[in-house]
């Protein structure tokens, strides 16, 4: 009876024991699977570092990179500073020398239109003769009247009225003369090309006449307005007339003449003076805008004109060129844009 109860007492304790052992070994699996996870853990943290580490060099790296980088801005920010400072200069300079440019050019200018009137004197003072005697004419007959004790109030009235006509005309001469003679800033104006035309013929008229020199005058019925200063397009023309006259010094009486033609090119205003002169050769037609060339005598040209008026010339945004007039003689053609403003009413 005994026996019984001690084998059931054992056979408990040996189960108890087997869950026991079944439990511990449970943990040890546990365990183990923490540390083996544990173990890859700080494998991933090793991992982790050593890659932190290669960034931590590689930012050093290009924290070295930008320092060079930032050394070499700042250098070439120095750099940029200066040159701009050189280039301020020296735009300064340029600018100033423009200016002495355009100084000496003017002075140029000034230096042919003087030149030009030098050579005009000798008509000019023809021309204003003639309204001198005329005054002192009509002036007379009034005084010889007074004397005889003849003059009415009527006649006396029509002969100085005459005198007073006389006046205005010698005063359009010299206030003329004193307008194309004055050193003035240029200014650019909208400016009829045909009067500017008419008024250098103005100038010349006398040495023309004295010259025996026909001028065919065939001038656009349209407005030909350019923007530009008509003092200067005048010495342009007076001295494309002087150039003619000169040609037609040796030219037979009956063959002398020069013919004067402004047209409208679309955008383009075409002036043309043609002489019958004997022509300019091709060796000197490539060098007749150079500035002091000239072919005639010592003392008689100062080889500005045609340098000047090429330079007014492309001053005013045009051209110039020379060619030979057909039958012989040479054919100078201005060409010069039309005036913004006026365009649309001249186009066709």
């Amino acid at each position: 009876m005994s026996a019984e109860p001690e084998a059931l007492r054992r056979s408990g304790d040996a189960a108890a024991l087997e869950e026991q052992i079944e439990e511990l070994q449970l943990r040890v699996r546990q365990a183990e699977e923490r540390r083996r996870a544990l173990i890859h853990i700080m494998g991933d943290l090793n991992e982790s570092n050593r890659r932190l580490g290669d960034q931590r060099k590689a930012m050093l790296h290009i924290l070295k990179d930008s320092h060079r980088s930032n050394l070499k801005l700042e250098d070439s920010r120095k750099a940029m500073i200066h040159i701009m400072g050189d280039l301020r200069s020296t735009t300064q300079v340029m600018e100033r020398r423009e200016q002495e440019l355009r100084d000496k050019q003017e002075q140029l200018v000034q230096a042919g239109k003087l030149a030009t009137l030098g050579e005009l004197t000798t008509g000019v003072a023809h021309e204003l003769n003639n309204p001198l005697n005329n005054i002192g004419l009509y002036v007379g007959n009034v005084i010889d009247r007074i004397h005889m004790g003849e003059l009415s109030t009527e006649v006396a009235r029509e002969d100085l009225e005459k005198a007073m006509e006389q006046v205005r005309k010698a005063t359009e001469i010299i206030s003329h003369l004193r307008t194309f003679g004055r050193a003035a800033p240029v200014t650019f104006e909208a400016v009829d090309v045909d009067e500017v035309i008419e008024r250098a013929l103005s100038l010349m008229q006398e040495q023309l006449r004295l010259r025996a020199i026909e001028v065919d005058l065939d001038l656009c019925p349209d407005a030909l307005i350019v923007q530009g200063n008509p003092i200067q397009l005048e010495q342009v023309f007076i001295n494309l007339l002087t150039n003619a006259r000169d040609a037609l010094s040796e030219v037979p009486e009956a063959r002398k003449k020069i013919r004067i033609v402004s047209s409208l090119e679309r955008d383009r205003i075409r002036i043309v003076f043609e002489d019958t002169g004997p022509g300019i050769p091709a060796e000197i037609a490539k060098r007749v805008f150079d500035p002091f060339f000239t072919t005639k005598e010592v003392g008689t040209g100062t080889g500005l004109g045609l340098s000047i008026t090429y330079s007014i010339v492309k001053e005013h945004g045009g051209d110039i060129s020379l060619s030979k007039t057909p039958g012989g003689g040479a054919t100078f053609t201005v060409e010069v844009p039309v005036y913004s403003d006026a365009a649309e009413g001249l186009l066709p």
